[in-house]
């Protein structure tokens, strides 16, 4: 679609919602970050979903097509005018004749440009907003994390008196943002300054078994005891977080919220336990990735116990002139997740190869390559029987090929992996254009 037309169809998108808002009125929650928008959008709709009619964004809908398509309950049409046809149909209907709408909407507001949020707020009226992280995501394209935090700060600008800011207190960028908002607000973390607290983490495994974590929930003098047996990584417990907070906000009960939250689990590609072969077990966290991210799932591969731990990371794309220095800067949490094997794959990442060799790791047991393609053709001399693998990387690198071939049940990638639509899976890896200037 060319530059022309995508601005047309998201000016007509924008009509169309705006009208469906404006005769529904449901509550809207806007979440944003720079990180763990997604696994925040599962949390808050599996527990509102217990008190309220509830739709949220599905797959990556989070931008000036997606959230529209949300807001009128639509898929996109792709290239065919037929589904577009169908889908203003659709619309028609709602709008001229009752029907039983949502009467929460949750939706993830991803901007990856300045102006992206105006945009987006433009047309919807957010009565609760969630902040999750401020970090270097994107930064290629803001130039500071400032101008990062400026652009998703006008979410809380934009929420009224009688909404809620959503914020997470162990973010320093998230929590001074505090000031932008009329709203009131509630904090959610692990720090004692939090409002919604979560202390007493335990993390249940051994080495054939993993039972998730559990916690207690502090809020008011209130504690509450919290199973997540689907959750194996740290910073989940904080999309739970506020998850719980945006429950608080419509006067939800803790207890219910709790029972709500033995549910949540992460999206397919958001660091999931999956059965490899040969007895392998992967850590498939390939949908994309960050520093903060990266590092996050460093230190949950630090947690488990294994007979031997692989690394395997692609590039981590759009960090602009810090791209050199972050992914470098990764050897230290490499080492410390006790991984015995190193496999890194594009031209950021001969940095952090690099990096290790020079920190004492042994060259025998790190490797570097330049496509994810010649990985595949070299892992099976690499990875072994009964490995603990992670596998992390950003989208464009296509990491998930990775882990469908290192699946117990290639078959079962639809359900178990990250973009899997047939048009994704068509198009050939191409060289990221910043790899240009490498």
């Amino acid at each position: 679609m060319n530059v022309n037309k995508k601005k047309l169809l998201e000016k007509i998108l924008r009509f169309m919602a705006r009208v469906v808002l404006e005769k529904y009125h449901p509550i809207i929650i806007g979440i944003t970050g720079s990180v763990g928008k997604s696994s925040t959008k599962e949390a808050v709709a599996l527990i509102v979903s217990r008190a309220y009619f509830v739709r949220k964004a599905e797959g990556n809908y989070n931008n000036e097509i997606g959230i529209p398509l949300t807001i009128i309950g639509a898929k996109s049409g792709g290239a065919s005018i037929f589904a577009w046809g169908k889908i203003i149909c659709k619309w028609l209907w709602m709008v001229i004749f009752p029907i039983r709408y949502p009467e929460v909407l949750v939706l993830e507001m991803g901007i990856d440009r300045p102006l992206d949020m105006e945009y987006l707020l433009s047309f919807v009226s957010v009565k609760i907003g969630v902040v999750t992280q401020i970090s270097s995501s994107h930064i290629a394209f803001f130039g500071s994390l400032g101008n990062i935090a400026k652009e998703k700060g006008k979410l809380l600008a934009s929420l009224p008196p009688d909404g809620f800011a959503i914020l997470n207190s162990d973010n320093k960028n998230v929590i001074r943002m505090q000031e932008k908002t009329r709203a009131k607000t509630l904090t959610y973390g692990f720090g004692l300054d939090a409002m919604l607290r979560a202390d007493n983490l335990l993390f249940h495994r051994d080495v054939k078994r993993v039972e998730g974590f559990s916690f207690k929930l502090n809020y008011e003098g209130k504690t509450i005891p919290v199973r997540l047996p689907k959750i194996i990584a740290r910073h989940h417990i904080s999309g739970a977080l506020a998850g719980v907070a945006v429950g608080v906000a419509l006067k939800m009960n803790l207890v219910e919220i709790a029972e709500a939250l033995e549910n949540f689990e992460p999206l397919p590609g958001r660091l999931r336990i999956l059965p490899g072969k040969n007895g392998m077990t992967l850590l498939d966290d390939t949908y994309n990735a960050s520093p903060v991210s990266t590092r996050a799932a460093l230190e949950t591969l630090g947690e488990f116990m294994a007979p031997r731990k692989v690394v395997i990371l692609g590039d981590m794309l759009e960090l602009g002139s810090d791209a050199v220095e972050e992914h470098a800067m990764l050897a230290t949490d490499v080492v410390a997740s006790g991984a015995q094997i190193v496999v890194t794959v594009g031209k950021h990442m001969r940095s952090l190869y690099e990096a290790l060799l020079s920190s004492g790791f042994p060259s025998r047991q790190a490797h570097w390559f330049p496509y994810p393609s010649s990985i595949l053709e070299n892992l099976s001399g690499i990875i072994r029987s009964e490995d603990l693998i992670l596998i992390k990387g950003s989208r464009g690198m296509r990491m998930e090929k990775i882990t469908e071939a290192l699946l117990i049940d290639p078959g079962a990638r639809v359900t178990l992996l990250c973009c899997q639509s047939e048009e994704w899976r068509r198009r050939p890896f191409i060289e990221p254009s910043e790899w240009e200037n490498v």
